[in-house]
């Protein structure tokens, strides 16, 4: 039976319909028949499909859109291992009750795919309860996340995804996979929680504090947003060697998450 699924721009939906490039983004999950699987935005269902031919034990698809979720209940409802979800994915990341080491698959809505993101990076119990995400981004924010430093994408992103993540990209998506066409590319990247993380923040949030203050004016130097954290205390600069005349895109990842950690320590 075919369905009439129609993408809602506010929602940010672009449905990928290339079955080459769902079936790699399949083959990236390594999927086994004990995985437990989570995908957001399960759209169209073209990748649900593909990845219930993998035998998972259980997908459970998120799909936000109330209309679009009904619709897919009734496309998968003589799949058994297939749950689909009418909620947020927010909800989902902080409440969840699926268990453990689960591969997360998301072609993310364009519109909110850096707060998805953040929200996964920046779970306060560690080790996560997922195993790896494989997710779809516009390409011009997958190049921030994976920008290294000194570069003109270098930013927030970056240095959130990369403290207790390991980030690789895997290939770019041409806007001609997807209906309907977006305006730009699209890049599949994976992130894999770090067995051994060398700073330890026990509050995440002071991380984003400490990089959305220094990068509120990424042209110009850190000094004055540097004193909105710790005052005109010059202690810090001198115990982390920093010059403070330094852009924000200068410093390496470390330096922020040593900056973040003495900023905890200030506020706690």
């Amino acid at each position: 039976m075919n369905y009439l699924i129609l993408p809602k721009k506010s929602l940010g939906q672009n449905f990928l319909n290339d079955q080459n490039i769902i079936n790699k983004i399949v083959k990236l999950g390594n999927i086994e028949s004990n995985k437990t699987i989570l995908e957001i935005g399960a759209g169209s269902g073209n990748l649900t499909k593909k990845i219930a031919q993998a035998e998972p034990k259980m997908i459970m698809a998120v799909e936000k859109d109330q209309k679009l979720s009904l619709i897919l209940k009734k496309k998968f409802e003589n799949f058994k291992n297939i749950k689909i979800y009418n909620n947020d994915i927010f909800n989902i990341i902080s409440k969840n009750n699926f268990g453990r080491n689960i591969v997360v698959f998301g072609n993310l809505p364009y519109n909110i795919s850096t707060q998805i993101l953040a929200e996964f990076a920046l779970l306060k119990k560690w080790p996560p309860w997922y195993e790896i995400l494989i997710l779809m981004f516009q390409k011009e924010v997958a190049d921030r996340i994976i920008a290294k430093r000194g570069s003109k994408d270098f930013g927030r992103l970056s240095i959130l995804c990369n403290w207790r993540l390991e980030v690789k990209k895997h290939f770019d998506v041409s806007k001609h996979c997807f209906y309907p066409k977006p305006k730009i590319n699209s890049t599949v990247l994976s992130f894999r929680p770090k067995k051994k993380i060398e700073y330890n923040l026990k509050n995440p949030k002071n991380l984003e504090t400490v990089t959305r203050i220094l990068f509120s004016n990424r042209r110009k130097m850190i000094n004055k947003n540097f004193m909105k954290l710790f005052g005109n205390d010059n202690s810090v600069i001198k115990d982390l060697n920093l010059n403070t005349k330094q852009r924000p895109e200068e410093l390496s990842n470390d330096m922020f998450y040593k900056i973040a950690l003495k900023y905890e320590k200030l506020t706690s």
